[in-house]
């Protein structure tokens, strides 16, 4: 699944391309949006803003109307400037937005709806989410509140992943978060210190803020997907189990991280 700091990078990318600016054509090619009529709603109306907040990217048009997407685990944003080929066929274009020669495209996204702010404000799937961490106005001490308000059994590798405590780690970014501090992800939250648990965020938000803007999540990369090979820090072999009720699979040293 695409976490946060892809959204953010999408959203650096779209931004430039469509905010402030009226869209010179607007298509949903896909059989699903045919009763919508996103193009006759949503034409010459100015993009007034480009946002994300965790894993959901926002367009918000003049007159009280925004294109709210979420990617889960099939979706995908491209900016195409010409010449440039489509990472992905075009039978699975659900939105192409045109502004001059660039193309914005969303690619299979499961969740691609059109919403009023009115409807965003009280939408208990965004208004449930926690601090964002990539948020320039991150606020530690909210995440910490959310964090202690769950269950305080549940591991701390599986309490990053929930969206109502922080918004935008997703599994990679778990599992590396854990190993770069040294910190077991199978530990209960409960167990885990205010310090230390604001010493996973300390370190993930950095690198993904460099994700965010560089588009190379790759380049963190330590652990993730590592099964049976060498710990890159101790040599112990890295082991791989699905985590609580999502059974995600979590990648960590059972070495140096206790």
């Amino acid at each position: 699944m695409p976490e946060g700091d892809t959204i953010h990078h999408a959203a650096n990318r779209i931004r430039p391309v469509l905010e402030g600016r009226v869209p010179d054509e607007i298509a949903t090619p896909h059989p699903r949006f045919g009763a919508d009529r996103w193009p006759d709603r949503l034409g010459g109306r100015a993009v007034e803003e480009v946002s994300a907040h965790g894993k959901h990217l926002f367009l918000r048009f003049e007159g009280d109307l925004t294109i709210h997407s979420h990617l889960r685990m099939t979706g995908s944003w491209g900016v195409f400037e010409p010449g440039r080929r489509w990472h992905r066929s075009a039978r699975r274009a659900w939105l192409v937005i045109t502004s001059g020669d660039t193309k914005v495209v969303e690619f299979d996204g499961p969740v691609l709806e059109l919403i009023t702010e009115t409807r965003r404000r009280f939408d208990r799937r965004l208004t449930m989410l926690g601090p964002d961490i990539l948020a320039a106005d991150f606020d530690e001490q909210r995440f910490l509140a959310r964090l202690r308000e769950d269950d305080p059994t549940r591991p701390i590798g599986d309490a990053l992943l929930d969206q109502r405590t922080i918004a935008g780690i997703g599994n990679l970014w778990k599992c590396e978060a854990c190993f770069g501090t040294e910190i077991d992800p199978w530990r209960p939250a409960g167990s885990v210190s205010d310090d230390e648990a604001l010493g996973l965020v300390r370190w993930t938000r950095p690198r993904m803020q460099e994700s965010a803007r560089t588009g190379r999540q790759d380049t963190f990369k330590v652990i993730y997907g590592l099964t049976g090979r060498p710990c890159p820090r101790c040599g112990t072999l890295v082991e791989q189990r699905g985590q609580w009720d999502d059974n995600r699979p979590t990648y960590w040293c059972p070495g140096c991280q206790r």
